[in-house]
């Protein structure tokens, strides 16, 4: 079980991370990998946990979110190799990442921003403008690295458009359906950098199915093993 502190009132992770959690962890990733946006650490952690020899690094522009990160390594016996608070598109590394993971803000500029601002800072793209953000994904990562990540399955085409424009070419696309009658609301997707691999569409994912989760999402929860607990400042 991994034990997870968390704001009251803050982001808290929901199933995109745990679906999200499982599509990188179908591709066995190795070597050295960036979290960003990492929140309270459940992705970063998650597969620190499932795959001990990857070398985990974990960024979040919010200190608070850092600092809960760290707690939370520490109260796994996890061991992550660095914190870093800043935000991502100012950061200048030593070295670049094999992998880098996240799920992103990225409520579009139609939807409403929450009041919060570190509620904002987590869930709206302005926070995070993709095409700026695949931009600085690219000069991290080492030649022929990974970008997974997930985002709002309705702006598919910018997406695409910004990975091709900084020579990211996706490899796998998996979409989430909250149902079978639903249009999909999610997409999961695996970018590699300078690569010329045609593109595989996995199979889709259903959420619910007769109103209960579908096997599939229940086997997903079952593997993350996750336990949110409040966080007490």
């Amino acid at each position: 079980m991994l034990n997870l502190f968390q704001l009251k009132e803050g982001y808290r992770y929901n199933s995109d991370s745990l679906l999200l959690y499982d599509f990188i962890s179908s591709f066995n990733p190795k070597g050295t990998l960036l979290d960003v946006g990492c929140g309270c650490g459940i992705l970063g952690l998650l597969l620190k946990r499932d795959f001990p020899s990857l070398q985990v690094s974990l960024l979040d522009i919010q200190a608070k979110n850092c600092e809960i990160a760290h707690a939370n390594a520490i109260a796994n016996h996890l061991s992550i190799d660095a914190f870093t608070c800043k935000d991502f598109l100012n950061v200048t590394f030593e070295n670049k990442f094999d992998s880098i993971i996240s799920n992103p803000p990225f409520y579009h500029k139609g939807g409403v921003k929450s009041e919060k601002d570190t509620l904002s800072l987590s869930r709206h793209s302005s926070a995070l403008p993709f095409e700026s953000f695949a931009k600085k994904v690219s000069k991290t990562l080492c030649n022929r690295g990974y970008f997974c990540f997930c985002y709002d399955a309705k702006q598919l085409d910018s997406l695409m458009h910004a990975l091709i424009q900084h020579k990211l070419n996706v490899e796998d696309v998996c979409f989430v359906y909250p149902k079978e009658e639903k249009e999909a609301s999610l997409v999961l997707i695996r970018a590699r950098k300078n690569s010329k691999s045609l593109c595989k569409i996995h199979a889709p994912l259903f959420i619910y199915k007769n109103d209960t989760f579908s096997e599939r999402i229940k086997a997903i929860f079952e593997k993350s093993q996750t336990k949110s607990l409040e966080w007490m400042d």
